[in-house]
């Protein structure tokens, strides 16, 4: 049975009048969700650490800004947009010692609540908005009046209205414009975890670094190789998105058909999907969290190394160069604050 997706008709702002709604991080998501809601009429504020560099960013926005504390103190609706790993850290300290009976929690990711990093009390309403895009673009597609489709949780409906909470928010941000789907925590966790890990990141950025060295010990040049590897693979995932595989098939010549259905599934073979199943596994069973979680506490060693690795590739300085050529990409500071990357 098709599952129900949930449109502007189906929703309303009603459920956060007169509510008090506190970002708790001002990142990719929590500044997308703040801006949207606040030019969507909700009251909204942030709650940030002290020293946070964010904060001059988020009141240059025109937003509230408040220590984490008493910005939970504030809030009736409190959404964590804090990274998953420094979640447990923030909610012990400063968010569950201020959570009071009536209060709803929102997450956009179900990771904490899922893997158990941290214990909510039975009191409140635990919710996720989870926009399937990144926070910049879930921010520009509202600013053009367009939404990007979201899915919503409900963990804990301590006051009966969770659900009517969770849509009124996804509606604020512009969800219910591309269509709301209602999932479970473990359900939205482990499927996100399994894309970003073997498809939309992992895969997709292992499989362009891979075609992109191939090219070039072969003896092509670097530019070729670029083009080639990473520049059009928007332009085939833009057709993905608009149409599916078989209309993205429909627009490519019928050299590229060929190459595609005959060449493809000899690169992406069985044993891929073999690797794609032992991935999932780790994470249904928790092992990739523990593990996770484990790389943080000793100080993020391996995994600042990998990302300064991945920095150091020849595609990486190929591709800046040939950006600059190009002005019609925005160019982009990976260096800065993420709620100044829009």
């Amino acid at each position: 049975m098709p599952a129900k997706i949930y449109t502007e008709k189906d929703a309303s702002l009603a459920p956060l009048k007169g509510k008090t709604c506190a970002v708790i991080g001002f990142g990719s998501q929590g500044h997308a969700h703040a801006l949207n809601l606040k030019e969507s009429g909700v009251n909204v504020i942030i709650g940030l650490y002290p020293g946070s560099k964010s904060r001059k960013v988020a009141e240059e926005k025109g937003l509230k800004v408040y220590d984490t504390a008493e910005a939970v103190k504030k809030a009736d609706v409190i959404f964590v947009a804090v990274p998953d790993t420094k979640i447990p850290d923030v909610f012990n300290k400063d968010i569950k010692p201020n959570l009071v009976k009536g209060k709803t929690l929102l997450f956009s990711h179900g990771f904490a609540i899922h893997f158990k990093t941290i214990t909510v009390p039975a009191d409140v309403n635990v919710i996720m908005v989870a926009p399937k895009g990144p926070g910049h673009i879930v921010r520009r597609q509202y600013t053009e009046g367009k939404g990007v489709p979201a899915l919503i949780a409900i963990y804990q409906n301590a006051d009966k209205q969770a659900k009517k909470i969770a849509l009124a928010w996804a509606h604020g941000i512009g969800g219910t414009r591309g269509g709301v789907l209602e999932t479970t925590f473990k359900e939205e966790t482990e499927t996100d975890l399994f894309g970003e890990q073997t498809v939309l990141c992992g895969g997709a950025s292992a499989l362009v670094q891979a075609g992109f060295e191939v090219l070039v010990e072969a003896g092509y040049s670097p530019e070729m190789a670029y083009f080639e590897c990473l520049h059009e693979l928007k332009l085939i995932v833009d057709l993905m998105n608009e149409s599916g595989i078989a209309g993205m098939r429909f627009s490519i010549s019928e050299t590229a058909k060929w190459g595609d259905v005959k060449v493809g599934p000899k690169i992406i073979d069985k044993s891929v999907k073999k690797r794609m199943k032992e991935a999932l596994k780790d994470i249904q069973t928790g092992k990739f969290a523990k593990e996770w979680v484990r790389e943080t506490k000793t100080g993020y060693k391996k995994f600042n190394k990998l990302l300064k690795d991945g920095e150091k590739h020849p595609i990486e300085k190929t591709g800046a160069r040939l950006r600059s050529l190009m002005p019609w990409i925005k160019k982009r500071d990976i260096k800065g604050q993420q709620a100044s990357y829009s």
